[in-house]
């Protein structure tokens, strides 16, 4: 079964909807607002998108199912002899009959939670027009939200009650209040989504309860197995009655990009391949998709289906599969029906939500649901658990982790000449175990191998033949880069989470239109989690290309750190690989002056990270709170003094000399080179006298500087090759200095060295920007390499539309692309 977007071209869709509304033959298909057929059009967009109005369409497609199988049914038995049972069977006949009607309410009603409803109404927003034209349209649609009121006690002060209330649409398609259950105080509490359903589900009847999300979708072929699936209830399942239907999702929003189609591939694998896995033989399937049809009666008897604690509920999915099974439940699988999904299409949303994801496993990590799970399983069915759950970002950080420890190691064997003195040893003696351990680490460091169950799912779902095609197809298209990257995102969120606690739910939109990102937001994204690690790999294999001893030659070299090259690049530049208009000339210029303002423009109070480098600065180190949280950063901090301990002792001027004092004279170089920074950018309000003489001041101090540098280099061993490996290892240290800045920031704070330390920060920052942007900028020279990526990431028909919107901008700084 595959959507109506992915197998028929726009053109066909938009003709055929045309046909619908009558103006199929008419040369005029101009759409006037405010008419009934504008109205049509806004539910033919909003059905090709991720929105509430594609939900409830699908949602209702279990009204109609029962509908058409009561009046089938009632034709077959003989049934009442009315009209509208013995008349010809219509397309529409069954919608017309009573009975079918009534018996469709009797076992269906789609309750929608959203909590802001009534406010929306109360300040007349446009939101709540359509959800109150959803519920005209849909008899059994409900909505539920919370009511607030204000009372006027006798003392004057204003308290607030309360209350949540189910509403339908009346005769005269107005609200009608169905139920008002008062509340003990304000219900918002926790996370949000679990909040949403505990509010609602008093307002469910029945034995059996689906959860949906407002991005997915359904398909009347697939309600009408609803009554099957149901009856799996009743069915033998192991030694007890499942409590939980696990259903399978249909991915529909592959066809945008290549990145959706790689998250739409790699969702497909686990909701299939690996849900039946999970499920039989290894039993620790838990609530992954909300498609799963809860047993309505053993749930609100335990608890309720959602546990809504901040934080530690961030991924409220999951805990429902945790209590179900701890209450001696049943978790089933079943293949046979499958429900729509709608996932992320643009890499800043992939990244969102797999940083949600990771950061709520960190938090699992912490839960007592797990610990008491643990406790429970046997062995076996422990280990399939915890490979299924937590093992996998575990593994995934042990992945990065073993990257940065193996580099680290060469970096030792190469600043001690170990490494030279092993290599010949091992030749000598005929022993290569030794090499082949130690570079087998970068063959299996690439992210690409976190797509082997997709690739098998391939073969499953497509056969083999089918499944080597669309993998060489994604390798194309650069999958090992996304791959790779998501590799990146996953570690740095789950480490973080274990590190300091405190993960966020992080609102992706699941917008539909994918758009082209400015540099700078891309930057604030993912500078911390992934250009400084990369440039951190980037320079442990500078100074392992610079002083390492390779048997072969520059070749056995490359061949050697390909890989970790490879993630350098990844990295570094996937954010902008895959972004629309990328590497446009227009785009880049306009996002180079935006990154500027940013970077230079003063924060303060009120003034948002996305305006200002300063307010960004100081909302990344909100995660550190935790005295141990402080200690283990610090001690992570420490690594980076690595660098400048290793160099000193290289350098040509030291010689073979290895006394300590060498060390602390760079210390005094790296104070110097502080101070004469301070001396650079020192610029107070004063007279303009001052001023002039501070200008004459820092002349003569750069002409010193650089006869200075001269002198030493004629003078001493001091090379030029000395200087640049100098200036690696002061970076290093510098970084190092600002983490630990950043850390035990009172204390620096408390000794006047912060505003110090912020603008070393800015600089720092705006030295990465210039190594990242300047690539990007070189490529932008070339139209063909924005033609390039927009033909090989994206469809036909977004590629066409970015075309077109470069023509018709022309010289145009603000015209933003095509939006599909």
């Amino acid at each position: 079964m595959v959507s109506a977007c992915e197998d028929a071209s726009v053109g066909d869709e938009w003709e055929n909807f045309l046909e619908r509304i009558g103006r199929g033959d008419s040369a005029d298909n101009d759409i006037s607002e405010g008419s009934s057929d504008a109205l049509e059009l806004r539910f033919w967009a909003s059905y090709r998108g991720q929105t509430l109005a594609r939900t409830v369409r699908g949602m209702m497609y279990y009204r109609r199912a029962l509908m058409l199988q009561s009046y089938l049914e009632r034709r077959v038995l003989g049934g009442v002899g009315n009209h509208s049972q013995t008349s010809a069977l219509t397309s529409q006949g069954f919608e017309l009959s009573r009975e079918a009607r009534a018996q469709a309410d009797l076992k269906f009603t789609y309750v929608v939670s959203c909590q802001i409803y009534g406010q929306q109404k109360q300040r007349k927003a446009p939101e709540a027009t359509d959800i109150g034209l959803l519920l005209r349209r849909n008899e059994a649609l409900r909505v539920a939200f919370i009511h607030v009121e204000e009372i006027a006690g006798d003392d004057g002060k204003v308290s607030k009650e309360f209350y949540s209330k189910l509403v339908k649409a009346d005769a005269h398609g107005k609200d009608q209040e169905i139920y008002s259950v008062k509340l003990p105080g304000d219900p918002k509490l926790g996370e949000g989504k679990p909040e949403n359903q505990n509010h609602a589900i008093v307002f469910t009847r029945g034995e059996a309860v689906q959860t949906i999300d407002m991005n997915q979708d359904n398909y009347l072929e697939e309600a009408m197995k609803v009554r099957n699936l149901l009856e799996e209830f009743h069915g033998k399942h192991g030694l007890r009655p499942p409590t939980i239907l696990g259903v399978r999702e249909h991915v529909f929003t592959g066809s945008v990009s290549s990145l959706a189609w790689f998250m739409s591939n790699q969702e497909t694998s686990f909701v299939t391949l690996g849900q039946r896995v999970l499920a039989k033989p290894l039993k620790v399937r838990m609530h992954y998709g909300h498609p799963d049809i809860f047993d309505r009666i053993f749930h609100i008897t335990r608890g309720g289906i959602s546990k809504a604690s901040r934080v530690i509920n961030i991924s409220e999915d999951i805990y429902a599969g945790f209590n179900s099974t701890l209450r001696q439940g049943n978790i089933t699988h079943h293949e046979y029906i499958q429900v729509g999904k709608g996932r992320d299409v643009g890499l800043n949303q992939i990244a969102l939500f797999e940083g949600k994801v990771a950061g709520g496993n960190g938090e699992q990590v912490l839960s007592r649901d797990v610990y008491r799970i643990g406790q429970l399983f046997d062995f076996f069915r422990m280990l399939s658990f915890y490979f299924t759950t937590v093992g996998f970002y575990v593994c995934t950080m042990m992945t990065v982790l073993t990257v940065y420890i193996f580099l680290y190691g060469r970096a030792y064997l190469a600043f001690s000449g170990l490494d030279e003195g092993i290599s010949r040893r091992a030749k000598i003696l005929g022993n290569t175990a030794l090499d082949a351990a130690l570079n087998a680490q970068f063959f299996v460091q690439i992210g690409i191998f976190t797509a082997v169950p997709m690739i098998m799912g391939f073969i499953l779902e497509l056969g083999l033949l089918k499944a080597v095609f669309s993998f060489i197809t994604m390798q194309l298209q650069f999958c090992s880069v996304f791959f790779t990257f998501s590799l990146g995102t996953r570690t740095h969120y789950f480490g973080r989470t274990i590190l300091h606690g405190g993960a966020k739910y992080r609102a992706t939109g699941r917008g539909f239109v994918v758009r082209h990102i400015k540099f700078a937001e891309n930057y604030r994204l993912y500078s911390r989690s992934h250009f400084v690690k990369a440039l951190e790999v980037a320079l442990l294999l500078i100074v392992y290309l610079a002083y390492g001893y390779t048997s072969g030659s520059t070749t056995s070299f490359i061949l050697l750190t390909l890989s970790s090259w490879f993630l350098v690049i990844s990295w570094l530049f996937a954010p902008y690989i895959f972004n629309p208009s990328g590497f446009e000339w227009q785009k880049t210029v306009e996002d180079f002056d935006d990154w500027t303002n940013w970077l230079l423009y003063k924060g303060g109070v009120g003034v948002k990270g996305d305006d200002s480098w300063e307010s960004w600065w100081d909302e990344e180190q909100m995660h550190i709170q935790t005295l141990r949280g402080r200690i283990l950063e610090t001690i992570l901090s420490l690594r980076f003094f690595f660098f400048q301990y290793g160099i000193v002792y290289k350098l040509h001027l030291t010689g073979k000399d290895t006394s300590l004092a060498i060390y602390g004279f760079s210390w005094i170089v790296l104070v110097g080179i502080v101070m004469i920074f301070k001396i650079f950018t020192f610029s107070p309000k004063s007279s303009t006298n001052f001023q002039l003489m501070l200008r004459f001041f820092q002349g003569v101090t750069a002409l010193g500087l650089v006869a200075a540098l001269c002198l030493i280099v004629a003078l001493t061993e001091l090379s030029v090759s000395d200087l640049f490996a100098s200036v690696l290892a002061f970076i290093a240290t510098g970084w190092a200095v600002l983490c630990l800045a950043i850390t035990w920031r009172r204390v620096v704070w408390s000794l006047g060295l912060w505003e110090s330390v912020k603008e070393f920060a800015r600089m720092y920052d705006a030295g990465m920007g210039i190594i990242i942007f300047a690539p990007v900028a070189i490529l932008s020279w070339f139209p063909f390499v924005s033609t390039f990526q927009s033909r090989i990431l994206f469809n036909q028909a977004f590629s066409r539309g970015l075309e077109i919107s470069l023509i018709l901008a022309g010289n145009k700084a603000n015209v933003e692309p095509s939006e599909f």
